[in-house]
């Protein structure tokens, strides 16, 4: 079970590269609900039995994650026909030097916290969720697009969410369930925004957002 839960955690770390490597809204959107995918299976691999709790908890993540947000996000780029970030702050090959830059630091933070994992939680765990966050926040602060930060929005949670599992015997379901719910709360704010970011301006540079009136 450990290794497959480092394999899966591994795959978490190439979709958030895939992300930083491709200007395609859509090979974006795919990446994240692949990482939605793999972050709905790991419950099952590193809480100990499948109590109904975790079965819960790994079903509502992967429909939620890989699921309604990515069609939520695919219906917005097909009704602002959206196709490509064009403008980003950072280029694609600095964008992928900053990742691996996040990666090795993540690895030399999670050394040193003095974090109590359980014996099944793989050590892996700490400095992918810490390198998910910040890849998330690179794509957040890096892209132009609108769509495309809610994207690295969605990248930054999902480190969040890694990191609760390492302390998954602690975190009550309402807790959990919550998060979801955060998610899904602010990417519908988000879907608000675009709509109107594409009606006043017909562009989805999250840049518009200056001038936008009630």
């Amino acid at each position: 079970m450990t290794r497959l839960a480092e394999l899966l955690l591994l795959l978490v770390v190439l979709a958030n590269f895939s992300v930083l490597a491709t200007s395609r809204v859509s090979a974006c959107i795919r990446a994240i609900a692949f990482q939605g995918l793999l972050l709905g299976a790991l419950p099952l691999l590193l809480i100990p039995g499948w109590s109904t709790h975790t079965m819960v908890l790994a079903a509502g993540t992967a429909l939620v994650k890989a699921g309604l947000l990515p069609w939520f996000l695919r219906w917005a780029i097909r009704e602002a026909s959206v196709r490509r970030e064009v403008e980003p702050l950072i280029g694609y090959m600095a964008s992928m030097l900053l990742g691996t830059a996040a990666l090795a630091v993540a690895f030399a933070v999670a050394a040193v916290l003095p974090l109590p994992l359980p014996l099944a939680v793989t050590p892996l765990l700490v400095p992918v969720a810490l390198v998910t966050v910040i890849i998330g926040l690179v794509v957040l602060i890096t892209r132009s697009k609108a769509i495309t930060q809610v994207v690295g929005y969605l990248m930054l949670e999902n480190g969040i969410y890694l990191f609760g599992l390492t302390q998954s015997a602690r975190v009550p379901f309402l807790v959990e369930i919550g998060v979801l719910l955060d998610v899904f709360v602010g990417v519908f704010v988000m879907g608000i925004v675009i709509f109107h970011i594409n009606r006043e301006f017909d562009s989805m540079s999250a840049a518009n957002l200056r001038e936008l009136r009630d």
